[in-house]
C-alpha cells in the first residue's frame, strides 16, 4: 500500500504534506547533528565546550529525534487515509509499524535514543570527549547506522543493482552531512568567535573536507541519479526529475558560493589572522559566502525530502 501513496502528487493531501514537512526537518536535524559532532570530532575539538556550537547540537538532536516521530506517525496517517491530526492516535500507529518504513523508523528513534548518550557525553566531557577514540567510534556507529536507515527509505533499493545503489546513497548522505554541520559549525561557532589562532586552524580544515564532500555528493549523486531516472526522458518529462533537476541546479549556485569560500581561504585567510581581520572587515565576505552556501544547502535538503517522497516513474 505504501507503494501505491508514494506514487500521489507530492502535495496531493494535507497529510502528506504534513509528510513531506516532516521529512524535510528530519534531514535537517540528522544532518545539523551529526555533521556537527563529526566537525567537533575531527576539525574543532574545542568547540565542543563552546555555548553556542552546545546549543546548536542540542537543537539539531531535538529536532531530528521529534520529526522522526512524526515522521512515523504521518505515515501511518498517510497510509490509512486518516488526516494530518489523526498522526499520533494508537490506530494510525500500529497502521504505521506494520509497513516497512515504520519499522524502520522505529529503528531510527532507537538511533536517536543513542545519539542523545553521545551527545550527553560530548556536552559533559566536552573536547576531552571529542578527542577520545571510544566516543568517536560510538558516534560514527550511530551516525552511519542512521544514514543507513535513511537510505532503506529512499529509492536506491529499486534499481537493478540495489547493492551499488545503496552503498553511493550512504556515501552521499555521509558526505552531505558532513558539509552541511560543518557549515553550521562555521557559521555559529568559529565565525562568531573571531580568534584569528582558530580561523587559522579551523578554516583550512574545513575547507579541504569540504572540497572532498561537495566531490563526493556530486559523484554518489550522479550514479543514484542515472540508476533510478534512467534516462534522459524521464528526467524531463517526470515530477521526479524535475525536482532532481531543481536540486541540481541549487547544487549549481551552491557551488559559486564554495568558491568563493575557497578563493578567500586561499588568499585572504593569511591577511584576516595578520591583522586580526574581524577588526577590518576581511573576514566579513568569507562569512557572507558561508551563510549563504548554509542556506542554499539546507534549500537542496527540502528538495530531497520531495524527492524521497516522490515516485521516479511519475
Amino acid at each position: 500500500m505504501s507503494l501505491i501513496y508514494a506514487g500521489a502528487p507530492v502535495f496531493g493531501t494535507s497529510t502528506k504534506t504534513a509528510y513531506v514537512i516532516a521529512r524535510d526537518a528530519e534531514y535537517v536535524g540528522t544532518a545539523l547533528f551529526f555533521g556537527g559532532i563529526a566537525f567537533a570530532a575531527g576539525v574543532w575539538p574545542a568547540g565542543a565546550t563552546v555555548v553556542a556550537t552546545r546549543r546548536l547540537l542540542g537543537a539539531a538532536w531535538l529536532l531530528g529525534s521529534v520529526a522522526t516521530l512524526a515522521a512515523l506517525g504521518l505515515d501511518g496517517a498517510w497510509v490509512s487515509s486518516a488526516g494530518p491530526s489523526d498522526f499520533f492516535t494508537t490506530r494510525v500507529f500500529t497502521v504505521a509499524l506494520n509497513t516497512d518504513f515504520g519499522r524502520q523508523w522505529i529503528v531510527m528513534s532507537l538511533l536517536w535514543g543513542l545519539g542523545l548518550i553521545v551527545l550527553a557525553d560530548l556536552l559533559r566531557r566536552g573536547e576531552v570527549a571529542a578527542r577520545s577514540l571510544p566516543w568517536r567510534v560510538g558516534a560514527a556507529a550511530v551516525g552511519l547506522g542512521t544514514l543507513r536507515v535513511f537510505g532503506l527509505t529512499g529509492h536506491s533499493g529499486d534499481t537493478v543493482h540495489p547493492v551499488v545503489a545503496q552503498l553511493a546513497d550512504l556515501v552521499h548522505l555521509a558526505a552531505m552531512a558532513l558539509w552541511i554541520g560543518g557549515l553550521a559549525m562555521l557559521l555559529v561557532g568559529v565565525l562568531p568567535r573571531k580568534r584569528p589562532e582558530e580561523l587559522r586552524v579551523v578554516v583550512p580544515r574545513y575547507s579541504m573536507l569540504a572540497l572532498v564532500c561537495v566531490a563526493t555528493v556530486i559523484g554518489t549523486g550522479t550514479v543514484l541519479a542515472w540508476r533510478i531516472v534512467g534516462s534522459l526522458h524521464e528526467l524531463t518529462s517526470t515530477t521526479y526529475g524535475h525536482l532532481l533537476i531543481v536540486k541540481i541546479a541549487l547544487l549549481a549556485v551552491i557551488m559559486a558560493a564554495a568558491f568563493g569560500s575557497k578563493t578567500w581561504v586561499e588568499h585572504r585567510l593569511d591577511f584576516a589572522v595578520i591583522l586580526r581581520g574581524s577588526r577590518v572587515g576581511l573576514v566579513r565576505p568569507f562569512g557572507t559566502s558561508v551563510a549563504v552556501e548554509t542556506a542554499l544547502v539546507l534549500l537542496v535538503l527540502t528538495v530531497a525530502s520531495f524527492l524521497v517522497t516522490a515516485d521516479p516513474g511519475r
